[in-house]
């Protein structure tokens, strides 16, 4: 068995080129400025893309090599172009994570509007299942690499009002680990991480009473950070994960422990 050691963490991503989606903001934005410090290449993708391309200068101005797309997971065409743009800028596409996501309204199950579900699946769900469609091959021209895609806690718990993101996000474990089988041995890991509730921009009008309601389901007694999720992202894309393969990895602050 080998031994050797995957690079030092400042140089872990050194000549691959990453595409994040939803890459201009919360977790996406700390995630791209993570694979940045790691030496990647970025490609921040993103339905905003005044926010990308802003993105992209800050990575930029701290010497990293990166892009910004303008990319709506809802779309199939888009998506396709986007992960061809990343090809076409940077030569090929070694690392993805299918990060964007809404939240859609609060409503019990037999009161969801049938436009609103329509709505939190595309983006959930199918835009991820866009993603890996068109990444997958990419990635498999590049000669291998490794797919996050962020699912949530309510990836594997329930939570009242909540039914379309909460389906949506166990499709994408169940996603994640279906394509995990299908490439495992053809060189490209795929993962899935569940975060907590975080302290990002979707968060961050939530009034008192409801995020300390929020903040109390947590043991950790806090919400957590785009960063900490950034982190075991990173983890899972780089070399050091060699051997995870259709994992789905919560940081969630101790929420699923009870």
């Amino acid at each position: 068995m080998s031994t050797h050691l995957p690079a030092a963490p400042e140089a872990e991503f050194a000549h691959r080129t990453a595409l994040v989606t939803g890459g201009a903001s919360g977790i996406g934005l700390a995630l791209s400025r993570r694979l940045a410090a790691g030496g990647a290449t970025v490609v921040v993708a993103d339905h905003d893309e005044k926010a990308a391309r802003e993105a992209v200068a800050e990575l930029a101005s701290g010497g990293a090599r990166a892009a910004a797309v303008a990319l709506d997971v809802t779309d199939p065409a888009s998506v396709e172009a986007g992960v061809r743009h990343a090809v076409d800028t940077f030569g090929a596409l070694h690392l993805a994570v299918n990060n964007a996501g809404i939240g859609g309204p609060s409503r019990p199950t037999g009161e969801y509007g049938v436009e609103e579900w329509d709505k939190v699946v595309a983006t959930n769900l199918s835009g991820v299942f866009y993603s890996m469609r068109f990444e997958l091959p990419a990635i498999l021209a590049a000669g291998g690499g490794a797919i996050v895609n962020v699912s949530s806690i309510l990836g594997t718990n329930g939570f009242a009002g909540s039914p379309a993101y909460v389906a949506a996000k166990h499709g994408v474990v169940g996603l994640t680990k279906t394509a995990a089988l299908e490439y495992a041995d053809r060189n490209i890991r795929v993962n899935a991480v569940g975060p907590g509730f975080i302290d990002t921009p979707l968060l961050r009008d939530t009034d008192g009473p409801a995020r300390d309601h929020l903040i109390s389901l947590h043991p950790a007694g806090r919400l957590g950070t785009p960063e900490e999720v950034a982190e075991l992202i990173a983890f899972l894309l780089s070399d050091r994960a060699s051997f995870i393969h259709g994992s789905y990895h919560l940081v969630d602050g101790g929420y699923s422990a009870p």
